[in-house]
């Protein structure tokens, strides 16, 4: 019986992380609970895990429902997954160090475009501050995660 709900916690973390995260909704260091990207990414496309990408979608839907972002989040969210699912050159679950690079690039574009759209110099600190922060938190979440997930 122990067993069963140590497995059961177990597969349950990565949703019960996305949630704790998104949830966990700080206006300096978690703006609209924006680090719930981070198992969302590499649940999605790192370690993919099964009914993970509707599970996705629906918080990248609440992730913009928090920051007022017209289904940002979302269009990236599903863009990225149109673009790994038909990649190549780069093999995301093989990468070195949790992915952290293909995070930099999905988590830096989306932070320019948004960026973009409203560019003043608040905006400009405010966007570096938030990827410095995501990509800095990335490693220990998705190492914690690994361990708790029982992927190591």
């Amino acid at each position: 019986m122990i067993k069963k709900i140590i497995s059961w916690l177990s597969d349950a973390s990565p949703f019960l992380a996305v949630i704790v995260l998104w949830r966990l909704n700080l206006q300096f260091f978690n703006p609209a609970g924006i680090l719930a990207i981070i198992p969302i990414f590499f649940y999605s496309f790192v370690r993919p895990i099964r009914w993970f990408a509707p599970f996705s979608i629906l918080f990248c839907f609440l992730i913009d429902y928090c920051f007022d972002t017209k289904l940002f989040w979302t269009a990236m969210y599903c863009a990225a997954y149109a673009v790994i699912g038909f990649q190549y050159f780069i093999d995301i679950p093989r990468a070195d160090k949790n992915a952290i690079v293909p995070f930099m690039i999905f988590f830096g574009i989306a932070m320019f475009i948004l960026m973009m759209v409203n560019l003043s110099w608040v905006v400009l600190w405010r966007s570096i501050w938030l990827f410095v922060w995501v990509v800095a938190m990335y490693l220990p979440i998705t190492n914690f995660m690994k361990k708790v997930h029982g992927d190591d």
